[in-house]
């Protein structure tokens, strides 16, 4: 099994869409869990999944962040590759490379999981009131197959 969390619904309808999936957002490959917004949110959920997986599954924190116009909007990232700072609140100033609101609490709960990923799409340059949730959405869609592919 395939476990995506992501923090909003707005990030989550998109692998619904994709995979079409029903009222329970999951189905014999991937099982989508919304954790809500920020490190706290994210650990307890990551924690709970975590619980139930098997050494063959794999844990996938997807979403979008904030970045420095040397990213483009639209662009998939993988935390490995990348300086990713988590903070506790919207950033508003350049003073980063590279924020979301999440990660800390993922790694934190997947830190014993061999396979876990996260992956951030840049949705804004540290003015996320411009984000909306459709925008959201279709950042994310946009950057599901190759999120796939880079797990499997």
């Amino acid at each position: 099994m395939i476990y995506i969390i992501l923090a909003l619904k707005s990030e989550a309808q998109a692998f619904v869409d994709k995979f079409q999936l029903g009222k329970d957002k999951q189905n014999d490959i991937v099982s989508i869990v919304i954790s809500g917004i920020g490190s706290k949110k994210m650990f307890e959920a990551a924690s709970e999944i975590v619980k139930k997986m098997n050494q063959t599954d794999t844990i996938v924190n997807v979403g979008i962040c904030g970045a420095s116009k040397k990213y483009k909007i639209g662009q998939l990232l993988d935390a490995k590759d990348i300086k990713l700072t988590c903070v506790e609140h919207e950033v508003n100033y350049d003073k980063y490379d590279v924020v979301d609101m999440e990660s800390k609490g993922f790694i934190k709960a997947t830190k014993d999981v061999k396979n876990s990923f996260i992956f951030k799409i840049v949705s804004d340059y540290f003015e996320p009131q411009k984000v909306t949730k459709d925008m959201a959405k279709k950042l994310i869609f946009e950057n599901i197959d190759e999120i796939m592919e880079k797990i499997s």
